[in-house]
């Protein structure tokens, strides 16, 4: 299972939503750039290749060749592509042109132009669209045929009225279908246009002329509505890319100001953005402040405020003042064409639930087709049926046989589900994923970036000696700490910034191990750690019972002390994020053991976990003792998760049943050991994870029950009632609709899932 999937910021198993139909429309799921393959890959589209079942039979004609080394779909748009040796490479394509297939090769042109997906988008929608003229014509004409049947009497000429009426219905309407069911046909496959090729012929050839019209009329019909609700979970990553603007303002080398196509826009050149526009690429603010709707690409819901230094996301939001950015990214390479690419990526991960699917429908096809050849041989004799009612029935099976309802159940509602996270800035790498996370007992977190914001901040001053003013003390501790680079200092210097006034200090000293020393108005003061502070004489049983208060509740205290003695207290901490507590209070409520492993000591570690409400905490832990304890909680809890942000978590991310990385203060590498990202680093994203899960399962079952039921029904009426194949076809179609539609459910979710 590959784990490493790159959609960290630069300088940041389930199929696309498919059918089984002709006419279904191959809507790419995005018009992103595609990344150019890597050398060697070859890449090839194939038409004619609908569904999942399409894919597994060009699968299983490719891997008898020893010599396909790599072998990647995307059903989304229609691809496949495959590394091998030239040999290698001419026999594969004959492979698969031996099936039925037409693999048509793309250049790297294709597949790096924005342009390209989209115009293809348009030809293949305005086919679609063209089509539905000649589908209403071809109804009005099968209609017309049952009319005559209905009506008018049996004479020869009606009867070679019903059939030229017939003929030409079908030909309108199943001219596709026919094509691709004589290829299927002829290279032995059993998919809904080989079925309902054979269906609608036997009904002609057995004199069913109308019905053989309606059945095909309608066929077509039902599968154009189904290729366009399918469309919706194609697209439904679309709009992620819509929100990024095509064109840009950037300063030229004169200085003036031009607005120009992003495509064309190089890294390090300087981007303008007015109050209300959309950021049209990644990159860091050189001028100005404002606050930025990021929403779209981390869903966070409340502006964040940005400065100069400060990182801006394409396709977020500039709420109310002017910004200049300096270009971090490509726009093929932005956090939004990243986020969309591995969207992608997942949806060629089929998920445990597609792959059963794909197993039973493998079987359920070719059984009922026996089934249906069993009717029209066997039941003459053993039921006392006319053989014109034997043949009939078994042709209402042939169109029961297709598998489309079944198969179409578990990628719409995965693509969908895939979708809902990532509206949501929760990325997941792919359907397994999104189907194991209900199944989760147990979560790991680490604390610092994940719990914690990751950054100290100045959380209490105490003032020590009698008579010292506040004032005076916020001054001089302000004045010393913002002159050293220390994080802890930088921390104190931030927290006083409001209180008071930085002076000039002279002789400023950084003194390695003990903190930092200065003058300021001739006095000498010194800032620094309790060792420090011990090694100079001026400890007290009062300062040390203080100092354990604060360390025994996470907190790193500096102090501020001249020749007479200590003044001030400074207490430093890394803060619980806001959403940790109701975080970890989900998890619980849905089942899960939540544990927080971390590096830190086991003091500051348990009042960390205190204050978030976990009861088992871990500290002094190395990077190989994270690995060994997501080890010991798979064994002890069942399927563990483990979220974190740092280098040092990668190891334990990957061995993890799931990969939780926090996608804002994440490393790269974190990143892309994870199985899901959390854009902006909100631990609550983690139950909503599960619970979108559970929820996606749930639908996935419905569906498949659905489409397994209404089989069954007409299974029995079409053997024992009198069950007609128009009905059938309705059955079948309706059957694709309400799973492709209960799917979609999915995106149309307002709640936090």
């Amino acid at each position: 299972m590959d784990k490493t999937l790159n959609i960290s910021p630069a300088p940041a198993d389930a199929p696309a939503a498919s059918c089984c139909n002709s006419t279904c429309g191959a809507v790419p799921l995005t018009s992103a750039p595609t990344p150019i393959e890597p050398a060697g890959l070859h890449r090839y589209r194939i038409a004619n290749m609908d569904c999942a079942s399409e894919e597994s039979e060009i699968r299983r004609a490719l891997e008898p060749i020893a010599g396909v080394k790599q072998l990647r779909f995307d059903l989304g748009q229609r691809t496949v592509s495959l590394a091998a040796e030239p040999a290698e490479l001419a026999a594969a394509i004959a492979a698969i042109e031996r099936i039925g297939y037409k693999p048509q090769p793309l250049g790297e042109s294709t597949m790096a132009t924005p342009g390209a997906h989209g115009e293809r988008d348009g030809h293949e929608h305005a086919q679609v669209e063209s089509g539905i003229p000649r589908l209403i014509g071809a109804l009005v004409v099968a209609v017309a045929a049952e009319a005559v049947a209905f009506f008018a009497p049996e004479t020869a000429v009606l009867k070679g009225v019903q059939m030229l009426l017939a003929a030409l219905a079908i030909f309108l309407a199943g001219f596709g279908t026919y094509q691709k069911g004589l290829s299927a046909l002829k290279a032995g496959r059993l998919n809904i246009n080989a079925l309902m090729t054979v269906a609608v012929t036997g009904a002609f050839v057995i004199g069913q002329w109308p019905e053989a019209a309606m059945v095909m009329a309608l066929y077509a019909i039902a599968e154009a509505i189904e290729a366009r609700a399918v469309d919706r979970a194609r697209n439904a990553i679309k709009s992620l890319l819509d929100l990024a603007p095509q064109d840009a303002e950037v300063q030229q080398a004169g200085g003036q100001w031009q607005r120009m196509p992003t495509a064309a826009v190089a890294i390090g050149a300087i981007v303008r953005l007015r109050p209300g526009e959309r950021v049209p690429l990644d990159g860091v603010v050189t001028a100005g402040a404002s606050a930025i709707d990021q929403a779209p690409v981390t869903g966070e819901s409340v502006p964040v405020d940005k400065t100069v230094g400060d990182e801006v996301f394409a396709g977020t939001i500039n709420q109310n003042a002017a910004l200049e950015f300096r270009v971090s990214a490509l726009a093929t390479d932005s956090t939004l064409a990243r986020i969309i690419h591995a969207v992608e990526e997942a949806q060629a991960t089929r998920a445990p639930t597609q792959r059963f699917v794909d197993r039973f429908a493998a079987i359920y096809t070719p059984g009922v087709f026996v089934l249906a050849l069993a009717v029209a041989l066997l039941t003459p004799w053993l039921m006392g049926w006319t053989w014109m009612e034997s043949v009939y029935k078994a042709l209402v099976l042939l169109v029961i046989a297709c598998p489309c309802a079944l198969v179409i159940s578990t990628p719409v509602t995965v693509v969908s589900g895939l979708a809902a996270a990532a509206r949501r800035g929760i990325l997941v790498k792919g359907g397994v994923y999104l189907e194991q996370a209900r199944s989760l007992k147990a979560v790991a977190l680490d604390k610092t970036g994940t719990i914690t914001e990751g950054k100290p901040k100045l959380v209490d001053t105490q003032i020590l000696r009698e008579g010292a003013g506040r004032a005076m003390v916020a001054r001089v501790a302000l004045s010393i700490a913002g002159r050293s680079d220390h994080p802890v200092s930088k921390a104190i210097a931030a927290g006083l910034a409001a209180d008071a006034g930085a002076s000039d200090v002279a002789d400023f000293e950084a003194v390695v191990g003990r903190g930092v020393q200065a003058r300021l108005d001739s006095m000498p003061y010194v800032l620094g750690n309790h060792r420090w502070i011990e090694e100079r004489g001026q400890c007290s049983p009062a300062i040390e019972a203080l100092l354990k208060q604060h360390e025994q509740s996470g907190r790193t205290v500096t102090l501020l002390a001249d020749d007479a003695g200590v003044l001030a207290l400074f207490a430093v901490a890394d803060t619980i994020k806001p959403s940790s507590r109701a975080a970890v209070a989900e998890l619980q409520a849905l089942g899960v053991m939540p544990v927080m492993l971390t590096g830190d000591n086991q003091a500051t570690a348990e009042a960390i976990g205190h204050e978030a409400g976990i009861e088992q905490v871990r500290g002094n832990l190395l990077p190989q003792d994270k690995l060994n304890a997501i080890t010991e909680m798979q064994t002890r809890y069942g399927p563990s998760a483990m979220t974190g942000d740092g280098i040092n978590d990668a190891p334990a991310l990957a061995k993890a049943d799931i990969g939780f990385a926090m996608g804002g203060a994440g490393t790269h590498t974190a990143m892309e050991a994870a199985d899901v990202v959390v854009m902006n680093d909100d631990l609550q994203r983690l139950p909503e994870t599960i619970r979108l899960s559970r929820r996606t399962h749930a639908v996935l079952w419905q569906n498949i029950s659905l489409a397994l039921g209404i089989k069954a029904v007409f299974l029995v009426a079409a053997v024992f009632g009198n069950a007609s194949m128009w009905m059938a076809v309705f059955a079948d179609m309706g059957a694709s609709l309400l799973v492709v539609f209960n799917g979609l459910r999915l995106l149309r979710s307002k709640e936090r899932s």
